[in-house]
């Protein structure tokens, strides 16, 4: 025993040391202001070393060879990060200064990009060093010199959007997120088609009102929920539910046969579940925690607007239909509620067991 473990201390004290890098990660810290982005870049030595090809990462804690190289250091790391303004690349310059950082055994260099109007959205695009693969870099946004915003960049997240907090802020957000609440709604086919479902029987204008009116209110109220994250079911329930709505939806339509109007109701109660759905969306679009009423109201009034599309178009038709030939449309409702049937039992089945 003790032969083994005097052989483990010789073989320990023999083996040729690692060069491992010390401190993978970097820090940019940007600061917004009404008429530019200030940047500074915090990067470990080991890493401006190894890209600068300098022999000894040791050398940039040395003031001197610090200052003397200051413009070198500016070069490698300005092609490294893009600020872009409500859409717009934005040009940056070096301020001509680099500092050391001994504490973090780092250089911070310095950079000044003008914008050329008070911004709402600031986009951030960073990949600092390439070469290795686990580097990561630490986002800090800066308004009023107060932290309001933090990000981890790396390989798989190389840019973050952030809506600054003030009217072109708000502005952003809703030009953001309108459009992706339309989009959305028109690219969901389960949330269209529980939709097409209720309105297959028509109805009064009143009637129609209802189904809709009661449908919104009732996934808005879990969309805020669960994007604010105070309540939030796991989609392995909710995406099986919603596929469930729409086959009830179906089978309600085929045996309700001149019996009392419930659309609503049933409007209501899936409409919950729905919003459930729409938030699993909404969460994964990052949302602005500075901005969040904002995003929430922006991408539900999107939300609404495609809704609203779908609605007077497929009232409309079935409405034209009826008026021309009746019993062709109660024919296109039974096919109808047999297909939402289909669709509702195929994606249950898919969510559930495949």
């Amino acid at each position: 025993m003790k032969r083994l473990t005097l052989a483990l201390i010789a073989g320990i004290a023999a083996a040729t040391p690692v060069s491992a890098h010390p401190a993978p990660f970097s820090y940019l810290d940007v600061s917004v202001m009404p008429e530019r982005v200030e940047v500074a870049v915090v990067a470990h030595v080991f890493d401006v070393a190894h890209d600068l090809d300098v022999g000894s990462s040791e050398a940039l804690l040395d003031p001197e060879f610090v200052r003397a190289h200051a413009s070198d250091i500016a070069a490698l790391l300005l092609p490294r990060f893009q600020i872009e303004a409500d859409g717009g690349l934005v040009s940056c310059r070096s301020t001509g200064r680099a500092d050391i950082v001994a504490a973090r055994q780092s250089v911070r260099s310095g950079f000044s990009c003008a914008l050329p109007h008070a911004a709402g959205a600031i986009g951030v695009r960073a990949l600092m060093f390439p070469y290795d693969p686990a580097h990561e870099t630490f986002l800090n946004v800066y308004e009023d010199g107060a932290v309001t915003s933090q990000a981890i960049l790396d390989r798989g997240r190389t840019s973050v959007e952030y809506f600054a907090g003030t009217r072109q802020g708000a502005v952003a957000v809703v030009r953001r997120f309108v459009p992706a609440g339309i989009h959305h709604i028109l690219i969901g086919p389960d949330h269209l088609l529980f939709l097409v479902g209720l309105l297959l029987l028509g109805g009064s204008l009143r009637q129609l009102l209802v189904v809709v009116t009661a449908f919104t209110v009732a996934h808005s109220v879990t969309l805020s929920l669960a994007a604010l994250n105070l309540v939030s079911p796991p989609a392995r329930i909710v995406e099986p539910a919603i596929a469930l709505s729409i086959v009830y939806v179906g089978a309600d339509n085929l045996l309700v046969r001149g019996g009392r109007d419930v659309r609503g109701w049933i409007a209501l109660t899936f409409g919950f579940i729905h919003g459930f759905g729409f938030a699993s969306v909404l969460r994964e679009m990052d949302l602005p925690r500075r901005a969040l009423g904002w995003s929430l109201f922006s991408f539900n009034a999107g939300v609404e607007i495609g809704q609203l599309f779908v609605v007077v178009a497929v009232a409309s038709a079935l409405a034209a239909l009826r008026a021309r030939h009746e019993a062709a449309g109660q024919r296109l409702a039974v096919a109808g509620s047999l297909v939402v049937i289909a669709a509702g039992t195929f994606w249950f089945v898919q969510r559930v067991f495949l």
